[in-house]
């Protein structure tokens, strides 16, 4: 564990996780800007790690988490989105910006 090994290990494992869960939130977000945003975390922890030391790192990998927090438990709440499914989607593309068009004719009827 003396190795940034932990580091790239937990960024991605979180990353995986986050993707398997809840990539739906994401379909119609470019890949590009997905796969910089992980790039782009993985370079800030271990960055941060290296010159400050695991356990700064792991704090302000603690504290990206806090803005997800806020937005699915206040933010989209008040917006009325379900902040943990999503719902109703046209609501939620709307909010994104997305063309809700794209939506299914299955998906509005549920």
């Amino acid at each position: 564990m003396d190795t940034m090994w932990f580091e790239l290990t937990l960024v991605s494992a979180i990353y995986a996780i986050g993707n398997i869960f809840f990539g739906h939130f994401e379909e119609q977000t470019p890949k590009i800007r997905r796969l910089l945003k992980y790039i782009l975390t993985l370079i800030l922890v271990v960055t941060i790690s290296h010159y400050l030391g695991r356990t700064i790192a792991l704090l302000t990998l603690g504290l990206l988490l806090l803005p997800a927090i806020y937005i699915h438990t206040i933010y989209l709440p008040k917006k009325g989105i379900n902040g943990w499914t999503g719902e109703p989607k046209e609501k939620y593309y709307e909010l994104r910006g997305w063309d809700k068009n794209l939506l299914t004719r299955k998906d509005i009827e549920k």
